[in-house]
Formats: C-alpha cells, structure tokens, sequence
C-alpha cells in the first residue's frame, strides 16, 4: 500500500491532475498521498535549512583564522630577544581558539557531503550530537573570555604593534564571535529540529543534542528576563472628571507613557507610581495647566524638539509578540494548569501592549501655560487631536479656576478612584466575550454630504482603528464650491482587528493667506468629524448596508459591505484566460512575449512618471469603480489603457497593481515555495537566513522571479521618496507582503476560525511573517541572480519596447 502512494505521489507531480488522480484512487489514498507530498516539502526545507548552516559555518571559521593568523607568529616572536608578548599572555589571549577551529572544521568538512549528496532520509542528526558533546571547550573559553580581554587591553597599552594587530580584531569583534557563537549553535538546532519529521532518524539525536545546548546556554547564565512595570489600577468612584485616558508625552526627546485627566477647570498630566507591597496604587503630578490658562501651540510659539520615530519593524516585532502571547493565553485555557501561569502571560500581555502604545503614535499634540512653557503629546489620530481641542475649548468658556498645593496633592491622589480608563486601550486586550476585530475587506461608498451653510471645497477622510490605534486608509477627491457635495466614490479598505470606522470632513485650503499652521504642518480645517462601530452581527450580511454619520448639523451618507477573511483570502482563478487578472502569470508572459507582464511595467511607469511623491501611496485606498475600469480596460487588451491611466487617480492605479497580484491563482512566491519562505525568515543565524532566503527566490519560476525583482526595485525607489510619500520599505513589505506571498487556499495552512468575520492569532501571525519576508528582500542592498536570467529581464524590456 505504501509504494503504491508513492507511486501515486509520483504521478501527482509529475502527470496526472488532482481532481481525476482523486476520483481515480479515492479519498483514503489521496488523503496519503498529501501527507506524502507534506513529509517531502518539509524534508526538502530541511537541505535548505542545512545549507544555511553551511554557510554560517564558513563565515565563522573565517573568524577563527582571522584570530589565528597573528597568533602564529607572535607565538614565533615569543622565543626571540625582542617579543611582542610573551607565552603566557599569548596562550591567554587566544585561549582554546585553535581548538575550537578544529572542531568546527571536523564538523564542516563532515557536513558538506552529506548536503551535497541529498536525499531525504539523509543524516546529520550525529554531526550535531558530536558538535554539542564538544561544549566544554567553549566552557572553558568562556569563563576566560574577561580575563582575555583585560589580558589583551593590558598588552595594547604597553606595545604599540600589539595594538595595531588587536585594533583590526576589535574592528571586526573577533575576540566575541565565539562567546556569540553558543548562543547561535542553540537557535540554529531549534531551526533544524523544527523541519525534522518526528519520524525521522534525526529527530531524537537532534533533540538529545538541543537539550545539551540548553542546558550549557542556561549554565552560562546567557538568558535575561526582561521586567517592565504593569499598568492596571482599581475602579473608583465619580467626580467631575470629563475624560481620561493613557497617552505618550514627549519629554526632552523620550517616550513617557502617561495617564492625562481632564477636569471641569484643568487638564492634569500624571503617571502611575511604582507600587511598594503593602501599600495602595498612587498617582504622581506631573503637571497641570488651568484651563483658563492652555492654548494650543504652533510651531512658531515654541522651539519644539523633532518627534523621534520608531521603526516600522520595531512596532511590527511588537505586534508579533502580542499575538504569540495571545495564542499561548489561548492554549493554556485548554489545560487543567493552575492560574499562576495565566496571570504571568496576561502580565506579559500588558507589558507588551504597554509598549505598543508607547511606541506607535507620531502625531503631535502642543498644549501650554500662560507663561508659553509648552507640553507635548503624541497621537495616532487627526481626529483625536480635533476631539481634544474641542472638548477643552468648549470647557474654557465656562470654566473658573482655584487650586492650592494640598487640593492638587488631594486631586492627584484620588484620581485612583475617579478614573475611567483601567487598562491599555488595545484592540488585542479584550476578554473572550468581547469582539476581537473585525479581519477582512470593508468596502465603503461614500455618497454626500448636507448640512453645509456655505460653500466649501470640502473632501473626507476615513480611519480604522488596528492594534489600538487609527491608521488613514482612503480619502475622497475634493468637491469645490458645493454646499452639497456628491463623491459617490468607493473604497476598499482592508481590517485588521478593526472595531470602529472614523470619518473626517476637512475644508481643502486654496488660498496661501487662509493657511493656519499648527503642530508645524500646514493645515485643512477639520469641519466635522464622526464615527461609527462596526458591528459584526449587523456586516455578517453580505448586502450593502447604508448608514448616515450625523455631526452637528453635518451628515454624510455611506454605504458598507464587508468580506470576511474566510472569502477575501480565496485566489481565484479567471475563467477568462485571454485576461490577465487570475490568469497564471507565466501563462501572460507567453502570450505578450515578454518576461514581466505588461500591466505590471505599465502601473509602475505611471506610477513612477507621477505618483512618487504621492501621501501614502499603495497604502491609500482609490476609488473602487476607477480601479475596475482599469481592469476591465487590461483585461480586454484595450490599445488606449494608457491614455485612461493618465487621466486616473494615481491610487487607483496602485490599486490596479496591487490587484492584478491579489488575484493571481498562484502567489508570486508559489505555493510549493511559501512554507519555505515561512520557515527560513524565522532562522536565527543572519548567515544561514541569507544563503537560505537567496536560495529560495533564485528557485522560484523565471517569469516570477524577474516580475519580483523589477516590482522590488520600483517600491525601493518608491521608499527613496519617504520624506515626502511617508512610504518607508516597512510600510511598503506591509501593503505587498500578504499580496505576494499568501497562499492560494488549496495549499494555505491557515486555519480558518469558525467565526468567520474574525480573525485567529495564528492568521495574524502569518500574515507579519508573509510582511517580514518581503521586507528582508528589500533591505538586501543586491540580488545576486544568473546571467542567463538578468539577459531575461534585458530581454523583456527590449520586447516591451518592440511592442509599444
């Protein structure tokens, strides 16, 4: 029975299709059959995995050398009239390097063969064993690292060749690699064991020899567990508090998370004190500002200190974290453990989030005294930021103020107990009765607006919530001179754990002398604003749902349709293969003759003729009928697709692309390849990862791959105009990694939670690991590719130009 599956999973690559192969052997076989076909993708994952080490070994033995190279003749001045050290402080300097050289060359040359000579029950299970039973050298060349150190510190100083030599070792760290080593040997066995079948004659030396690694790693003392403070306080009573919340205040440069509390006569600013045992959670006074006396600060009011950014990949890491820990909270609800662990888990839960929250806003919020001091704020939302400015303006008018030091001392300690807002205002903080999110596609058309008393050139905004803060995600055209504006434009708006839909009016400003500046960009002017919850129960019908937003006397009509992520992750091939939107993008190139598709080149060239400097671009929403018209104008090969891209929107021409690849049957990256590519961004060596990651794409198809690289090289000069598009490469992996990578359904791992309009962790997961692969490749300075391919890519550009 068995090698009649394999023979069967033979005939599965190689000749028959799936559904008559299923029909011919039935469900039994067939299910056989994918398991068979699973075992072999993740044994050919572990050649790759191991070429990786490969070459991470190669770069470390180059480090032992390069350590051993002066050795030796320092080693043949010892004995003569003049040394530059004696053998001693030689033997102490490069103490157990040569014979870790050793072991790791045995280990090398050992090693190579068995790669080179694959199969996939091929064995290095006993290398790796070997390699771990050797720690104790490192043991030993660990606890004389300090020693060795201050040995060769102690040498430079007193002999000026020594130094020359030593300042070379320290330039390229070489005196550490090993120290650094013990640590990679372990991550490198936990890549390895994780691609080993269970099955496998590998898999129990592997595991003997992970667990000797570990306990050497934890022997060393090299783990550290890092402790942040916690931000939970008790339910209190009420008072004339208006609102309160935690928010991020810029101070001389630094992030500091605060609790703000706004009050009837006074906006105070304070933080959480560290909580001694035995006693009660107090509040500090920061400061605090009387109303009577805050304005809001512009640019020219103060010498504000420039907003420090944090990485796109830093809050992405960040998020990733978050969603391990929520799986793990999951996991262990499903055991019969005792609650110790649960509450550690929702205690790193809120560290992490913590975090998030202090790391993610970028907006500045300016308030200041009557003496022009002035406070920074940073928030996520344009809409927060007119919210605030409100609430205090309207308090103003109405407001008297008096306040000793002992009321204040008084005010500040009770806030414990007047305050509304407990926790970190996260999206992922949420008990299991309340909605997680919606994960999905919201499509929405914004048709008018009323209410206006006077003409206005007036244009909307909309932001969803994602991880606890708003992100922009669309913006209509400006409609000039109306006092009843009709867009009717659509959107397509992608949720990611969303819960809320904002909307913002703004009034366009045409003319230089109307222009207000504050928080020091030039400014349109907010002139309504609302939002509404998007309520699963209600968008679980597929049909349009239309809504009215009312703010004030202002009311904007909308129109709502939501996808769940069970439908909108489905590829779906075109039954209209003379297309080329869900048409197999080798199946393109044969027919236009060129190696990269012809919508690709031309939405790039548009977008690089015009759109390089656009806000947001690939990341703002177009409008949804201008990007279908464009596809129906591909798809039906129509001559003049050109000139309708020039008088497009230039996002609803990267909307066009970022379509064509959504669509595509097949990810870019392909489905054999996708588990791979998952696997190898996760490998803890940088060596192994690159020589692992540089394999796999040089493996993919050749019109998929120079398709890939020529979309790579235009979003790096797309992120070349950051300062004015705010598109980093971060943002850009962001937008195109699920795009490019995302399985078709057949061959997803994804598991589909069974509430279909909300999103598991595990999902979420691998979408930031499809982000992180795209942004690996487009960190890479250069892609080392065949000649044979780059004549490919030459050779698409001049059939390109044949054709035009």
């Amino acid at each position: 029975m068995l090698a009649y599956t394999l023979h069967l999973s033979l005939l599965v690559c190689v000749f028959i299709p799936e559904s008559t192969l299923y029909a011919l052997c039935g469900p039994l076989v067939w299910l056989g059959i994918c398991v068979e076909l699973d075992l072999e993708k993740g044994l050919e994952m572990r050649k790759w995995v191991l070429s990786g080490i490969l070459a991470s070994e190669e770069a470390y033995l180059s480090h032992l050398e390069a350590l051993l190279i002066p050795m030796k003749p320092l080693r043949a001045a010892a004995t003569t009239s003049q040394p530059v050290l004696t053998i001693s402080q030689i033997e102490t300097i490069f103490f157990k390097v040569p014979e870790l050289h050793v072991i790791h060359k045995d280990f090398y040359d050992a090693l190579l063969p068995r790669v080179q000579d694959w199969s996939l029950q091929q064995c290095v299970g006993d290398l790796f064993q070997k390699l771990a039973s050797q720690l104790g050298v490192y043991r030993a060349f660990v606890d004389n690292y300090k020693v060795a150190v201050e040995t060769a510190d102690k040498c430079c100083q007193a002999n000026a060749q020594f130094a020359e030599i030593s300042e070379v070792c320290k330039q390229q760290s070489l005196l550490y690699k090993p120290v650094d080593r013990v640590t990679r040997s372990t991550l490198v066995l936990h890549d390895l064991l994780k691609h080993t079948p269970s099955s496998h004659p590998d898999y129990t030396l592997l595991q003997d020899a992970l667990r000797i690694s570990q306990n050497f790693l934890s022997s060393i003392n090299e783990e550290i567990t890092p402790r942040r403070q916690s931000m939970t306080v008790m339910k209190g009573e009420n008072r004339q508090l208006l609102r309160d919340c935690f928010m991020v205040e810029l101070v001389e440069g630094s992030r500091k998370l605060r609790h703000v509390f706004l009050f009837t006569d006074l906006l105070l600013c304070t933080k959480l004190k560290k909580q001694t045992s035995g006693k009660a959670q107090q509040y500090d006074c920061k400061w605090f500002i009387p109303l009577a006396d805050l304005t809001f600060h512009t640019i020219e009011d103060c010498e504000s200190s420039p907003i420090p950014l944090v990485q796109d990949e830093e809050i992405d890491a960040m998020k990733i974290k978050i969603a391990q820990i929520k799986n793990e909270i999951q996991r262990e609800k499903r055991t019969t453990k005792g609650s110790k662990a649960m509450e550690r888990l929702r205690k790193k839960l809120s560290e992490q989030e913590s975090l998030l929250l202090l790391m993610s806003p970028n907006m500045a919020f300016r308030v200041a005294n009557r003496n022009g001091k002035g406070f920074t704020f940073l928030i996520s939302s344009d809409y927060e930021r007119a919210e605030w400015r409100e609430i205090i303006r309207e308090q103003q008018k109405k407001c008297d103020f008096s306040l000793t030091s002992l009321e204040l001392q008084m005010l500040t300690n009770s806030c414990v107990k007047l305050q509304t807002v407990h926790t970190i205002p996260m999206t992922m903080n949420k008990e299991d009765d309340e909605s997680p999110g919606l994960y999905g596609f919201l499509n929405v058309i914004v048709h008018s607006a009323s209410g206006l008393t006077q003409s206005l050139n007036l244009y909307c905004s909309l932001e969803v919530d994602s991880f606890g803060y708003f992100v922009n995600k669309a913006k209509t055209r400006v409609h000039r001179d109306s006092t009843e504006p009709n867009w009717n434009e659509e959107f397509e708006i992608e949720l990611e754990g969303s819960q809320t839909l904002r909307l913002l009016c703004y009034e366009k400003r045409c003319s230089k002398a109307n222009k207000t500046k504050e928080d020091g960009e030039v400014t349109d002017k907010i002139v309504a604003k609302g939002q509404i919850k998007l309520d699963a129960q209600t968008l679980q019908n597929k049909d349009w749902q239309r809504t009215l937003i009312t703010m004030n006397a202002i009311e904007v009509k909308l129109s709502m349709r939501f996808t769940s992520q069970e439908f909108s992750l489905k590829r779906m091939p075109s039954r209209k293969q003379s297309g080329v939107f869900g048409v197999k993008i080798h199946v393109v190139t044969k027919r236009e003759r060129s190696k990269v598709p012809l919508i690709v080149r031309q939405c790039v060239e548009e977008i690089e003729r015009r759109g390089m400097d656009e806000v947001g671009i690939y990341r703002v929403s177009g409008v949804a009928t201008d990007i279908q018209a464009l596809k129906a104008a591909f798809d039906s090969n129509n001559k003049d697709v050109s000139v309708v891209m020039r008088e497009m929107d230039v996002n609803a021409i990267a909307g066009t692309l970022k379509l064509y690849f959504r669509e595509l049957p097949e990810p870019l990256f392909t489905d054999d390849l996708y588990p791979n590519f998952a696997g190898a961004i996760g490998l803890s060596d940088s060596v192994a990862k690159e020589s692992c990651m540089l394999n796999l794409l040089l493996s993919l198809p050749e019109s998929n791959l120079l398709t890939f690289l020529f979309l790579l090289d235009h979003l790096k000069r797309v992120a070349e105009n950051e300062i004015s598009n705010k598109m980093s490469l971060h943002n850009l992996a962001t937008v195109f990694g699920p795009t490019l990578l995302r399985p078709s359904e057949k061959d997803s791992k994804i598991s589909i939670s069974s509430q279909p309009i909300c999103m598991n962790d595990s999902w979420s997961l691998q979408v930031m690991a499809q982000v992180q692969v795209l942004f690996y490749f487009l960190q890479l300075e250069r892609i080392p590719t065949p000649d044979s391919k780059r004549q490919s890519l030459l050779f698409s550009t001049e059939v390109q130009q044949e054709q035009e």
